[in-house]
């Protein structure tokens, strides 16, 4: 009788996990967030927990599940919506190569050695530091790596606006001004508080509006 409740239960939370990772909408894994990560980790060990203590009542074990899904997709809808909290769960990307030259701060920073970059260069093919024209470090972990050949600046999206802030380190980069910002919204008939995300790719301004990704 012990076994076919344990294995009811296994069944059950397997189903019960799958249901609710289909609703978060979770990606690879290799493109989880620490937000996701830790999600993840909680999820799992109360489905241990719930298939382990087959005595207890089953509701005990769905009802904490189903209270960290319902926060996880409150909190995604929140960071999609808002950078600022975007900015406190899931952090920022790091330029680590920028122009070819390494940002030995932001690497400290980061915690991430020179043992790693060439780690995950060699990955990626890439033979010598010399070779890169930007890495970023993104939020999941992951390098982002575009090499010198074939690469000239703006070649690449850079975030301009993220939800109505102007990104001055961008605009130093690109040697523009808040008034060329200005002056583009202007002509567009578009506030900067109506805009959800503007970048910078192939010298041209793009612009995304809150209203497009509702």
């Amino acid at each position: 009788m012990v076994y076919i409740s344990v294995l009811t239960r296994a069944v059950f939370f397997y189903i019960l996990i799958s249901i609710v990772y289909r609703l978060m909408g979770k990606r690879e894994i290799g493109e989880l967030s620490i937000m996701d990560l830790i999600v993840s980790f909680i999820l799992s060990e109360l489905a241990a927990m719930a298939i382990d203590n087959y005595e207890s009542n089953i509701l005990i074990s769905v009802i904490p599940i189903l209270a960290v899904s319902l926060i996880e997709i409150i909190t995604s809808r929140l960071i999609l919506k808002n950078t600022k909290i975007r900015d406190i769960f899931e952090g920022n990307p790091s330029v680590i190569i920028n122009r070819g030259k390494i940002n030995f701060k932001e690497m400290i920073k980061q915690r991430y050695n020179i043992g790693d970059l060439l780690t995950e260069l060699r990955s990626k093919g890439i033979k010598s530091i010399e070779e890169v024209s930007y890495a970023v470090l993104e939020t999941n972990g992951n390098l982002s790596v575009f090499t010198k050949k074939g690469t000239n600046f703006g070649s690449f999206p850079l975030p301009i606006i993220l939800d109505g802030k102007i990104q001055k380190e961008t605009l130093q980069e690109i040697d523009k001004t808040t008034a060329w910002i200005d002056d583009f919204l202007k002509n567009e008939k578009i506030t900067k508080d109506e805009v959800f995300y503007a970048f910078y790719h192939d010298e041209k301004l793009f612009v995304i509006k809150n209203n497009d990704i509702k």
